[in-house]
């Protein structure tokens, strides 16, 4: 791409003459503008010959020209270095990689949207500390990581925008001393703005660095929705079942269904923060402008894409085939996590929630100490620990009222529930192509 602005590099006298030449008929071969298509052609096609004399993918391009147009090829390299030639390249690169991966994201997004909006009906226990917590929707659940997927487009968006600034133009170091139209060459390459200090431009890796940070982010999110997937799946929890394009039995007991997509996405989160760690401590270490220590920003850069890109899909596959159990989800719901609502039903009363929380306690320690569930302690239980306890009290063993009680935005109640998913859904539409 670097190439076929490759008229850009003059100014406006040098452009007039590269014009009047290319219309002349000098010898047999004329300067035909057609020939960068064609050696660009040749590259897609796998047909481009790499010969021995060839020192990089520049000088390969440089050597090819000449062979099809002559001796002005040579003067492709006026102006530019490998330093400013390569960043170009890979900000070229990146731009296209995360519009793939802002493409993979919308749909794994969409994916769950939708399926939270099959499945808003269907409750099962929240989490903390890996402890049963309070009753939610499970689509609740999906949605809180479809909301932290967005934030990752979000990023990714950024990023794109902040490294789409042009480095062409720079040289090596101390910028280039001919007439370069870099608004001109802005134009052709699709950048937002031309690179302010040529030392920067050709030193910097900010935009690597960040692509990896994201990378780590995004699947350190994905890592966690794995985990808590591998969790629901197990026999303990029996909540959902994976599809068997995404699992494999075991080569030796026949009985188990190994949850191996999810266990290879959380593995991929290791793999991609450690190329980001790595990285830093490569930057870490150089002093300023170019130094030769910046080739590793591409094995990491190429690496961390392939598989944010392959985990996404992988996701996608898992999100839209996951089958629930939600009998078996819903038969997990116990009374003992409705001591929170206990509470509530005293603040309601006029009782100051840290006191009707300490009451609330006092009822949980009554319980257990009888060996019997939450619901199962009597009027004249309760009415001990506090005379606001009434008959109305058996009105807050109903787990679908406890959900519903959360009707404030952000919450698990099934106008709240359905919020989020009309939002996200317009988000969706403000983000796709």
């Amino acid at each position: 791409k670097t190439e076929q602005a490759g008229q850009a590099w003059a100014g406006k006298e040098q452009r007039e003459k590269a014009s009047a030449f290319t219309k002349s008929k000098r010898g047999k071969k004329s300067c035909n503008p057609h020939f960068a298509p064609q050696i660009s052609e040749e590259w897609s096609k796998g047909a481009f010959l790499i010969k021995p004399g060839d020192e990089d993918i520049h000088t390969a391009n440089e050597r090819r020209l000449k062979e099809l147009i002559g001796a002005p090829a040579g003067k492709l390299h006026t102006g530019r270095s490998r330093n400013d030639q390569v960043v170009t390249d890979m900000k070229l690169w990146l731009r296209d990689a995360i519009a793939m991966l802002t493409d993979n994201s919308l749909q794994l997004i969409s994916t769950m949207v939708e399926r939270a909006a099959i499945e808003i009906d269907v409750l099962f226990p929240g989490y903390t500390h890996m402890q049963k917590a309070q009753p939610v929707r499970w689509s609740h659940w999906i949605l809180s990581y479809a909301v932290a997927l967005s934030r990752d487009v979000e990023r990714l968006l950024e990023i794109k925008k902040r490294s789409n600034i042009l480095p062409l133009g720079s040289g090596a170091i101390a910028g280039t001393p001919f007439d370069i139209d870099r608004e001109l060459l802005r134009t052709e390459l699709g950048f937002d703005s031309v690179s302010l200090n040529s030392m920067d431009a050709t030193g910097q890796r900010d935009f690597v660095a960040e692509f990896l940070f994201w990378a780590s982010l995004c699947l350190t999110h994905l890592s966690k929705m794995a985990e808590d997937l591998m969790l629901y799946s197990t026999k303990e929890y029996s909540f959902v079942t994976l599809a068997d394009a995404y699992s494999t039995g075991s080569s030796l007991m026949p009985q188990k269904k190994n949850a191996d997509s999810l266990e290879l996405i959380r593995s991929k989160a290791g793999r991609v923060f450690g190329r980001c760690a790595g990285f830093m401590m490569t930057l870490k270490g150089l002093p300023s402008a170019y130094n030769k220590d910046l080739q590793e920003d591409k094995e990491a850069m190429f690496d961390c894409y392939d598989t944010v890109h392959a985990v996404l899909q992988v996701t996608t596959g898992v999100m839209s085939t996951l089958k629930i159990n939600q009998s078996v989800m819903e038969a997990a719901l116990n009374p003992d996590m409705l001591a929170t609502d206990l509470a509530y039903y005293l603040v309601r009363k006029g009782v100051p929630f840290r006191e009707a929380h300490g009451l609330s306690g006092k009822a949980v320690f009554a319980a257990e100490s009888k060996n019997v569930s939450l619901n199962q302690l009597t009027e004249a239980d309760l009415a001990a620990i506090s005379p606001l306890f009434g008959s109305d009290v058996s009105s807050v063993w109903d787990y679908r009222s406890s959900v519903e009680q959360y009707s404030a935005s952000g919450g698990t109640s099934k106008s709240s529930v359905s919020a989020q998913v009309e939002h996200l859904r317009n988000w969706l539409k403000t983000r796709s192509p």
